[in-house]
């Protein structure tokens, strides 16, 4: 006696296909926002925002960032292969975890030195949570005791 498997609703299937598009919508602009201002780090084609109207605690923590080189060589550097990564679809958890700590500088930037970018840095986060959440399954082995 065979047992027919239950049919799938359309719904269902419909919620899967929104949720795997989104992924890659938010995987592929999140590649594009990395890429594009850690390719900014090397050839400054953007302009840098304006000091008057930024907190004086983070025009200060950001001047120590470029003086130091650490803004240009390593996180330039790496928001820029990160980025590629992610637009490219490949290694995507391994994009992730480089771009992880970055994304916490970011937000932690924000809320303490500098609240007027605020926005964005919530958006940073979010799309950082919801791509490790739709790639969980290949941080399960890393996190195994």
């Amino acid at each position: 006696m065979t047992t027919a498997a239950a049919p799938t609703s359309g719904t269902q299937n419909r919620k899967f296909a929104v949720g795997r598009y989104a992924t890659i919508v938010t995987r592929v602009l999140t590649g594009l926002l990395f890429a594009t201002t850690g390719l900014n780090g090397f050839l400054l084609f953007m302009p840098a925002p304006d000091p008057s109207t930024m907190a004086p605690e983070g025009v200060a923590f950001s001047a120590a960032l470029f003086a130091t080189g650490y803004m240009l060589q390593l996180a330039s550097g790496v928001q820029l292969l990160a980025g590629l990564l992610l637009i490219t679809g490949r290694f995507v958890p391994l994009a992730l975890a480089l771009l992880a700590p970055m994304v916490v500088n970011i937000f932690l930037f924000h809320v303490f030195l500098e609240p007027s970018g605020i926005v964005t840095a919530l958006l940073v986060v979010a799309a950082e949570i919801g791509l490790a959440w739709a790639y969980r399954d290949k941080f399960r082995p890393m996190l195994k005791a």
